[in-house]
Parts: structure tokens; sequence; C-alpha cells
């Protein structure tokens, strides 16, 4: 069976900075018409830097979730951008270090139910030391982890961020696996 629904209008609710609203009226594959509410988002790029048996993680508060959560530096893609090179400049802007050279992990969709982000997730074993480029509006600590306390963390919730947990578990089972 064809389940593929027809759009029949596109509704933008709201066009914001990173995001675009739409509630948009559907034919369902059994005729029924219905209404779809999603995310328009421009897609993302996270990095895992490596430092021997240590990964570097980032700490910052966000807004909807009204805590410090802790993650892997992260950041949305620009028009066209590449999605290596926004992994790059991520990097870079947010812990200070350079990757020489990216492992990429695949792309994962975080929230399949109301929006069509994109985030592609890398490593870096590779890194040379750069500077910050925190936007005006961005507080971040950063912390050095074991990999293999990472790696517990992802599996026990600890971190809850899902690119986060998502390339820790990746990169972690491609060395187990490759070995």
């Amino acid at each position: 069976m064809d389940k593929k629904e027809k759009t029949l209008k596109e509704n933008l609710i709201y066009d914001g900075k990173i995001i675009k609203l739409y509630n948009d009226d559907v034919i369902c594959p059994n005729g029924l018409k219905a209404t779809r509410e999603y995310l328009k988002h421009p897609g993302g790029a996270c990095v895992l830097p490596i430092f021997n048996d240590e990964v570097l993680l980032i700490s910052q508060y966000r807004y909807a979730y009204h805590k410090d959560i802790l993650e892997v530096p992260a950041g949305k893609l620009e028009p066209n951008e590449d999605p290596m090179t926004a992994a790059i400049r991520e990097l870079e802007e947010e812990t200070g270090y350079k990757a020489k050279s990216l492992i990429p992990l695949g792309e994962i969709y975080p929230t399949v139910g109301y929006t069509d982000e994109v985030i592609y997730l890398f490593a870096s074993e590779n890194l040379a030391v750069g500077h910050t480029h925190l936007d005006k509006d961005e507080f971040i600590d950063l912390k050095r982890v074991k990999l293999s306390d990472a790696y517990d963390m992802a599996l026990k919730g600890t971190i809850k961020d899902a690119k986060t947990v998502a390339v820790i578990l990746r990169y972690v089972l491609s060395k187990k696996i490759n070995k």
C-alpha cells in the first residue's frame, strides 16, 4: 500500500529565524482529509571531539527545558551549506578546537512526528587549537569526560540530548565492530 499523503494546501503559520511552522491540509491514502502540523528546519551538524580516551562535551542552558544540557558541539546549517563545513565551524566556535579531519557517522531524524530536521553526525580524532567565537547570547562550559563514561552516560540516560546520545553510541560501536 502506498502510504504517501498528498498536500492540498501549505499553510505557513509562523516564519521565524530558525524554523517555519506549518499547518497543512492533506489527503490520506484512504481518501480522508486531515491536517499536519510540522516545523521546517534547515538541519544541523554535530561533532564528537575526541582526545585519546576522552571526549569534549559542552554544557549550555537550553530555554525549552529550563536547565543546562550536556551535549556535543552542534549548530544549524546555513543555506546550501555542506554539513561537514557546518560541523567544523560549530566545533571551533563553541570549543576553540579545529577539526583537521572528520569521521562521518551518518544522520538522524531527531523528532519525526513534527519536524523535517536532519542532523548530520561526525567525530574528530584529529584536533588543533583554534579560537572560540561564541554568539553574544551563547554561554557554554566545556567538560572533558572519559569516552567510556560518556558511553555509560548515554546508555543510562544521564545524557539526554538525542544527537549526543546517537553520535557517542555510533562512534563507540563503530570502533568495536571495526576491531
